[in-house]
């Protein structure tokens, strides 16, 4: 494998290309036209247009990817996450092509893009699942019959969906119909299926997912647990890795449940096994994702391990070159998905120029990012810039680093979601480990941060009549600030 046309944008496309690079192996970009100036076109060793800003219209193009492919003698393709990663059409084209897919095979993705069939594939391996249906709904009496025996609340989910895209929960039989038909309506736009299954609806559980990865001779390991249950419109927005609920026992129960979806449909590559775990700790299958994950971080971070090179030299027909007996669990791990979104404003996208972009450094600190300062951020794509990952010893002291670089994240232009991450890992839930999915729900309101931000604005103005006194030259007049209070964090998050 010589060259690898990276399928994907922003930070994503720089963090394969880094890892290309360092194996040797060259890197072809294709963008849109408004990610013409971005920084991983320059980044890439040749890079090529296919098209306009709309996904549509470029990056979900998949028959002009496999030409530039073919154009540029690229030797495989790396899809990264979201776009076509999981489009096993996609992947076919690419094994029709004579191109290597790095992922695992159409097949494999087929099976596990259809919650359905996944279910079914995976309960052959008794993997623990959520009471519910194995096959699409038909009939609302069916789901009337469905939803009475297995109890209300129900959740009615499509089987080709993501996001929350096709998602309702139902809490009794007068709204079922109406609901069933929503989810159908929803699910036939967003992913052109309207097929909808039904399961018991988990009402308070955490959201744990399970690293795997399988090389092409039937290997497998799980590289532990990341937690993502701090989320909003079913989207995460904060992980970390371990959990803190987790035992060793359940670890690797899960674990081997993991492997076990894996081999359910003849896995290889990098892939997610994700579980419902509630309050018993008790877990349930949910879904397999058949790419790299956003968070994909966390788990490099605590085990060593460096996930886009594995993916490469799998598709390269590579044996793993560990065992699960060689992996061990190495201190902690916090992401932060810095999101051009407006906490104050129910996250709300947000667009504009990075007027100021400074990203913190420093020990256990690592920022996954595609913008510079002064780029504008488009409304065509995930409004995510960036990815603030942090590493400790130990959880207490990923909390605090993660707070110091949220501090000393300078950005301004835009709104993001970095005050809100440092409000949320300094809560009670999440410092005692006690929280589940409805976290935003349950314990955020937008004046938590407004306060903050009339504190922090009142220190600045404090320290700005200090340097006016100095200049002055009243060089004996100061002002302290209270040690809980941080300048970067007055300068966050506002527009100039």
């Amino acid at each position: 494998m010589q060259k690898i046309l990276i399928a994907n944008r922003g930070e994503i496309a720089m963090r394969i290309m880094r890892t290309a690079r360092e194996m040797g192996i060259q890197t072809v970009a294709v963008f849109s036209e408004a990610d013409r100036d971005m920084p991983f076109v320059r980044y890439a060793d040749e890079a090529v247009c296919i098209g306009p800003p709309l996904s549509a219209q470029s990056y979900l193009r998949a028959d002009k990817i496999i030409a530039v492919a073919k154009e540029t003698g690229a030797d495989a393709i790396h899809p990264g996450y979201g776009f076509l990663s999981e489009r096993a059409e996609f992947a076919a084209a690419c094994e029709e092509a004579g191109i290597t897919f790095i992922g695992p095979s159409s097949r494999s993705i087929e099976m596990m893009g259809s919650k359905i069939a996944a279910k079914q594939a995976a309960k052959k391996f008794n993997v623990p699942m959520v009471p519910g249906t194995e096959d699409p709904i038909q009939t609302l009496e069916e789901a009337i019959e469905i939803a009475n025996r297995i109890g209300y609340p129900v959740l009615i989910k499509a089987s080709a969906g993501g996001g929350g895209k096709g998602m309702r929960v139902v809490t009794d039989e007068a709204s079922l119909a109406e609901q069933m038909r929503t989810a159908k309506s929803e699910a036939l736009s967003a992913f052109g299926d309207d097929a909808v299954f039904m399961e018991k609806y988990v009402a308070a559980p955490r959201h744990v997912e399970i690293q795997i990865l399988g090389d092409q001779h039937g290997n497998y390991v799980y590289l532990f647990e990341r937690e993502c249950s701090i989320q909003r419109r079913h989207q995460k927005l904060i992980e970390e890795a371990p959990s803190s609920c987790l035992t060793p026992d359940i670890r690797k129960a899960m674990g081997e449940s993991a492997v076990a979806v894996a081999q359910s449909c003849k896995y290889h590559g990098a892939g997610t096994v994700e579980f419902l775990v509630d309050e018993n700790l008790n877990f349930y299958f949910l879904e397999m994702n058949t790419r790299l994950q956003v968070e994909h971080c966390v788990t490099e971070m605590i085990t060593g391990i460096d996930l886009v090179r594995e993916q490469i030299k799998i598709a390269r027909g590579e044996k793993l070159s560990f065992s699960q007996e060689d992996l061990r669990i190495q201190g902690h791990a916090i992401e932060l998905r810095v999101c051009a979104e407006d906490p104050l404003n129910n996250f709300l996208p947000d667009t504009g120029t990075l007027k100021i972009y400074q990203p913190p450094k420093g020990p256990g600190v690592r920022i996954d990012d595609g913008y510079e300062e002064g780029m504008e951020i488009p409304v065509f794509y995930d409004p995510m810039i960036a990815k603030l990952i942090v590493h400790a010893a130990s959880r207490d002291e990923a909390i605090a680093r993660l707070c110091r670089a949220v501090d000393e994240y300078y950005i301004q232009g835009i709104h993001t979601t970095l005050s809100f991450g440092k409000w949320a890992v300094q809560t009670e839930p999440f410092r005692s480990g006690n929280f589940d999915t409805k976290f935003i729900e349950r314990y955020f309101k937008p004046e938590y941060l407004q306060e903050s931000s009339e504190e922090e604005a009142a220190v600045a103005a404090l320290l700005a009549t200090t340097l006016w006194d100095r200049e002055k030259g009243k060089q004996n007049q100061t002002v302290k600030a209270p040690q809980h209070q941080s300048l970067s964090a007055w300068k966050m998050n506002r527009r100039k």
